[in-house]
């Protein structure tokens, strides 16, 4: 058996000969958000240099470090200097900065960005350091501290940055000390609910029957949500050193790891780390001699939304169909096969090393009372700065999205916090406390940690119809409330977003939502009605101007609009021409262009790219087929 001490002391070695070593270093972002950018190309461009001009350098591919507006991303390291970073690369450019850097006498350092370290030199004059930034600045970096660092296939470098220290320290420390060190933390569970860990903990530790599992659910199954996948593909051996923290505190010899197949990149690096886990003796029996066994089994999911709810989990992963059961009995009593069994987020188990490596009193120091620590969240939607963030918990919405996202595109209009299952909130709500209190006490969740911010563009009844349609197809169809509400609920929004609502829907619309999060079998159902409930509540004239005025403000409902050129607003630039699917808008460059109304199929195509606002969206008038008595 390898002992962690000694396979430490190596790794860190090597990290340091890395960092020191004569030869260039080039980092490149391959998560999946770089790649998406083109990371893969850029990757491919820069080894063909080095090839073609014979340099030497080593390259290191790192995880995602969080802003996506600036991806790809592409950091250059010269010996003795700071490592530099360049955003929004090409393939062309990633082959300049490769000859420029490596073989100029005058690096093209005004490209970059940012550098990392605290050079002072002419070398990085005027270069601001990357965690200056706007949108890094004001974050506090403990889940994601790796992230962007460290090469995630490679353990050593884990190791050589404290990585599994933590689980030493709960060793020292025993089952019940670092229960103990987790609840004087204060960590909630970060998969929306906010759970106290150790409770959970507490109770499956206390349950009878030696045999226990862990589950860690990297099921993410929230539109637009990447939070998870990015710790995994970034930084693996951190969630990976939490499981073996909780299942040593649980007593647990057997955990899986329940993931989206969607996640494919997340899965190799997963599968890479337990191996390497095993080579090192951190898996298997009696673990760096501390008599406790435990083994790790990855499975994949379908992707169904549902699989999020413990129960449906641990249903799928028995080979079942994913639905939800009562409670209780809960997990933590009878879970997998009957046994024992608690379920984690990829975040909580990403920050327990953090804490018993640092302390409780050290985590503790970051949010506020009642929500300690810190929280990521994929910070997306109609927002300058869109990415990966991760802020302490009692930060405002305000600071998240101004300060650190830089605003949205047009004037401010709502969040969607918490996913599908969320809470819209309006401008009102900006100055709301970032915690699960807070967000409950407006009507919305924490969720997992999904933040859509949205502009005057935006149609709150379309955004809800959009939501409600998601979890609609996605309920299991177990409990009438969620079944048989939810499809009601799509079907009066769609009618109001044609046109076709009565003020009387809007009655039925709460009254709806109400039945089915108080009836509802699991959290899907009980959260769904969210964004219905509380679009009615912060932005009701909304709801009005589509059902009495048959007139979307957004200009996003296609039945309720007419497209037209504003003839004094139009210079005949074209754009609008270029971007038209059916050659409904005509006219030479420079003149005032048409609209053919017969021709346009309300894509929205020409309203979205023309600079001079010269595209309206008029109201259509609808024959009303209302009764007198509904007014």
């Amino acid at each position: 058996m390898n002992n962690l001490e000694t396979l430490r002391n190596a790794a860190k070695l090597q990290w340091e000969q890395l960092k020191n070593n004569p030869i260039p270093l080039i980092y490149v972002g391959t998560a999946s958000c770089g790649r998406a950018a083109g990371a893969l190309a850029i990757l491919d461009a820069i080894r063909k240099t080095l090839e073609e001009k014979n340099l030497t350098a080593r390259i290191v591919e790192v995880g995602c470090i969080g802003p996506c507006y600036l991806e790809p991303l592409v950091d250059i390291q010269l010996p003795g200097r700071p490592r530099m970073s360049h955003a929004n690369v090409t393939p062309e450019r990633a082959r300049y900065l490769v000859q420029s850097y490596l073989k100029s006498d005058k690096p093209a350092v005004r490209l970059a960005i940012g550098h990392f370290g605290e050079d002072s030199s002419e070398f990085v004059q005027k270069v601001p350091r990357f965690f200056d930034l706007p949108m890094l600045k004001p974050q506090v970096r403990i889940v994601l501290r790796n992230c962007g660092f460290i090469d995630p296939a490679e353990i050593d470098h884990y190791l050589a940055n404290d990585g599994y220290l933590g689980i030493l320290s709960a060793f020292a420390k025993g089952p019940e000390g670092t229960i103990r060190e987790v609840k004087e933390a204060g960590l909630r569970g970060r998969g929306g609910a906010g759970f106290p860990t150790f409770r959970k903990w507490e109770a499956c530790r206390k349950a009878p029957g030696t045999q226990k599992y862990l589950i860690c659910n990297a099921d993410e199954g929230d539109p637009g949500a990447f939070m998870n996948r990015s710790l995994l593909e970034g930084d693996p051996h951190a969630v990976l050193e939490g499981m073996l923290i909780a299942a040593y505190a649980i007593g647990a010899t057997r955990g899986y790891i329940y993931i989206r197949a969607e996640y494919p990149l997340a899965i190799v690096h997963l599968k890479k780390a337990i191996s390497q886990m095993r080579a090192y003796g951190l898996l298997g029996k009696d673990i760096q001699g501390s008599g406790f066994d435990f083994d790790i089994t990855i499975k994949e999911g379908a992707g169904a939304f549902v699989c999020g709810e413990e129960t449906a989990l641990i249903a799928s992963v028995e080979g079942k169909r994913g639905m939800p059961r009562s409670r209780p009995p809960f997990p933590a009593i009878a879970g997998l096969h009957g046994k024992p069994t608690i379920i984690n987020n990829v975040e909580t188990l990403g920050t327990l090393p953090n804490i018993l490596r640092n302390g409780a009193a050290w985590y503790t120091q970051f949010g506020v009372e009642g929500n300690r620590g810190t929280k990521t969240f994929s910070l997306v939607g109609k927002i300058k700065r869109a990415g990966l963030i991760e802020v302490p918990l009692g930060m405002t919405l305000r600071k998240i999205i101004f300060e650190i996202g830089g605003g949205t595109t047009k004037k401010f209009k709502a969040v969607q916090t918490g996913g599908p299952s969320g809470g819209c909130l309006s401008e009102e709500f900006l100055d709301t406390s970032v915690d699960y209190e807070s967000l409950g006490a407006a009507g919305s969740i924490m969720g997992s940690g999904g933040l859509i911010a949205m502009d005057e563009d935006t149609c709150v009844v379309d955004l809800a119809r959009y939501f409600l349609d998601f979890t609609q197809k996605e309920s299991c169809g177990k409990c009438a409330p969620c079944r048989v509400g939810s499809k009601h609920l799509v079907e009066i929004l769609r009618k109001i977003t044609k046109g076709e609502g009565e003020p009387k829907d809007l009655a039925m619309l709460e009254t709806l939502g109400d039945t089915i999060k108080r009836g509802s079998l699991c959290g899907l159902g009980q959260t769904a009605p969210n964004p219905v409930l509380t679009t009615l509540r912060y932005f009701r004239p909304e709801y009005l101007a589509h059902v009495k005025d048959r007139f979307c403000p957004a200009t996003v409902c296609r039945a309720l609009l007419e497209y037209r050129v504003i003839p004094e607003k139009c210079t005949g630039c074209q754009r609008c021409v270029s971007v038209c699917p059916t050659g409904a808008i005509t006219g030479p460059r420079a003149k005032t262009h048409n609209l053919d109304a017969s021709k346009c199929i309300k894509c929205r195509a020409c309203y979205e790219i023309c600079r001079f606002d010269a595209i309206a969206g008029d109201a259509i008038v609808i024959k009303s087929t209302r009764r007198a008595s509904d007014e």
